[in-house]
């Protein structure tokens, strides 16, 4: 019953992602041998959300396979489960075992989650309208014809994305999560300030933490994880994010970005067999390091944005050789100066909030000063109104 429950699952999924992937893929394949092919594309329309609710459909049927979640008997429930409105569309991906309790008990209004969930839809709409579509200003033109810019504007774009997309996605986690809040549902988080990541385990342990976390339980841990010996963990990390690339889109760009972050994950490891900073001592040393790690990891995520936002193979290596190559560098430069000019002000918004809510002191401030924090809601608000986007775009993540 476990298999065929696996099976359908993927094979819905496989059907409704990736068929025309696969079969062109295949054509692609046959003409390098000069075999002619023409097969029928389908041309299938992806249901929204997909990928997110095959998942926790998944989970469910798995964790009560191995006793870790009770079989839920009322039909209904089980339904509310998969397709709860808020997180229903693009996540996060909730266990069975943390929502069908909560389904289950009789929930009030309550004042506390209220307040609660405002703040995070609040914070959630600041970082999609005023960070996310503002830098999408930026980004769509650069990588839409990626040819006619220079490599210096190509850098510019490629840390907008990084926060387009982090705008993007954890700007709908909360205000899914926000949601679920009001309504007396507890749906965990799903970003934890993700840039400030010291080593990319960690950053996967603060990025999209609902889906990292399933490929970790329900495919890392089966193919072995860590307890077999290196080699065995090199390509446990090297399949586990392959899929994970995958899983974010029917296409190659998509699978070179998520073995990027494999390959980066077998040398975060490799490195860590040889023990470098077992020595160092000194407290400057240590900090100082430790600003370098962040740097780098944030380096070399922007380096895999690339092929994840290029919407062809041949695009990425495009641009990377602009950004290498120093012949017409600036080529291009032309932003419109509001843009540029309020979109990274937005960037150094969210790193300026982000770092400061990670003090103690100032954290203790804001969670017991109601004063603090209503006005820190009615600024948020403020600049919502006056720098958000609010036409023609749609989130990045929907399309997953």
């Amino acid at each position: 019953m476990l298999a065929i429950s696996v099976i359908t699952n993927l094979s819905i999924l496989g059907i409704f992602k990736y068929l025309d992937f696969f079969i062109e893929s295949f054509v692609n394949i046959s003409n390098v041998f000069n075999v002619d092919l023409n097969p029928p594309v389908l041309n299938i329309i992806l249901p929204v959300g997909i990928s997110f609710y095959t998942f926790q459909t998944m989970s469910y049927t798995i964790d009560v396979y191995n006793k870790k979640c009770q079989v839920e008997h009322n039909y209904l429930r089980f339904a509310a489960y998969v397709a709860l409105f808020p997180q229903l569309v693009a996540g996060p991906i909730v266990r069975a075992k943390l929502l069908l309790p909560q389904i289950k008990i009789d929930r009030k209004f309550d004042w506390q989650n209220f307040c609660k969930g405002m703040e995070l839809i609040i914070w959630g709409y600041f970082l999609k309208l005023c960070v996310a579509d503002r830098l999408g200003y930026l980004v769509e033109p650069t990588y839409s014809n990626p040819d006619s810019f220079g490599g210096a504007v190509h850098i510019i774009s490629t840390i907008a994305f990084s926060f387009q997309i982090y705008g993007d996605f954890c700007g709908y986690s909360l205000i899914a999560i926000g949601l679920g809040r009001i309504m007396g549902f507890d749906f965990g988080i799903n970003f934890n300030k993700p840039y400030y990541s010291r080593s990319f385990s960690e950053f996967w342990n603060r990025w999209h933490i609902s889906l990292s976390s399933w490929l970790r339980d329900y495919l890392y841990i089966p193919l072995g994880g860590n307890r077999l010996g290196s080699i065995i963990t090199f390509r446990n990390l090297l399949v586990v994010m392959f899929l994970g690339g995958l899983w974010h889109g029917a296409a190659w760009t998509f699978v070179i970005w998520g073995l990027l972050h494999g390959f980066y994950l077998v040398v975060q490891h490799f490195l860590s067999l040889l023990n470098l900073e077992k020595n160092i001592k000194q407290s400057f040393f240590i900090n100082l390091i430790s600003i370098l790690k962040v740097l780098s990891v944030f380096f070399f995520v922007n380096v895999a944005w690339i092929f994840f936002r290029s919407n062809s193979i041949e695009d990425a290596i495009l641009i990377f050789n602009k950004i290498i190559t120093s012949e017409h560098y600036f080529y291009g430069i032309s932003f419109d100066l509001f843009s540029l000019v309020i979109g990274y002000s937005m960037i150094a918004i969210v790193v300026f909030i982000e770092l400061f809510s990670m003090l103690p002191s100032i954290k203790k401030i804001y969670e017991t000063n109601c004063i603090v924090r209503a006005g820190s809601m009615l600024v948020l608000l403020w600049l919502i109104l006056l720098l958000g986007v609010f036409e023609g775009t749609t989130f990045i993540y929907f399309q997953f």
